[in-house]
């Protein structure tokens, strides 16, 4: 089951740009996650401290804006959520629900922040990477909502 873990993190596209002796230290504390068909992963402002990569399925990723939630983005196969995990006592930003089931690689927020202090070459690549992804998703909330609250037919200047 290990070498299954190891060899799914290796594969996965998060860890292109780490070093091979950053994905073992990862290795040495991935487990493995499966969610069933409409199962809430974690919910907004959940203390979840948990860090996921998807190796196979479809994730919503939602937000509730007046009474109703709606979804920001789909995440599927080689992507992340949870990224909030790594924040000191932050709560999750978004819902997560599985589309379909789901198999994720899941990380301890508080053991990856571990590994960052003590090489700081694999926390300087972890948040970079992270970055990407909250960047990535502030630009999907942002889409939406203009979407939404926009007068029909007014395009963004």
């Amino acid at each position: 089951m290990r070498k299954e873990l190891h060899d799914a993190l290796r594969a996965h596209p998060f860890v292109k740009d780490f070093q091979p002796q950053h994905i073992e230290k990862m290795a040495e504390i991935v487990q493995e996650a499966r969610f069933d068909r409409d199962q809430i992963i974690f919910r907004e402002r959940d203390a979840s401290s948990f860090l996921y990569l998807i190796v196979s399925g479809k994730v919503a990723l939602e937000v509730t804006a007046l009474g109703r939630t709606v979804r920001v983005q789909t995440l599927s196969d080689g992507e992340l959520l949870g990224w909030s995990s790594v924040l000191p006592s932050e709560g999750k930003f978004f819902q997560a629900r599985a589309l379909t089931a789901v198999r994720a690689l899941v990380f301890d927020g508080a053991r990856l922040l571990d590994l960052c202090e003590q090489d700081c070459s694999f926390g300087y690549t972890l948040m970079r990477r992270l970055l990407g992804i909250v960047a990535d998703r502030m630009q999907a909330t942002r889409v939406q909502l203009l979407d939404m609250y926009s007068p029909s037919g007014v395009k963004e200047p």
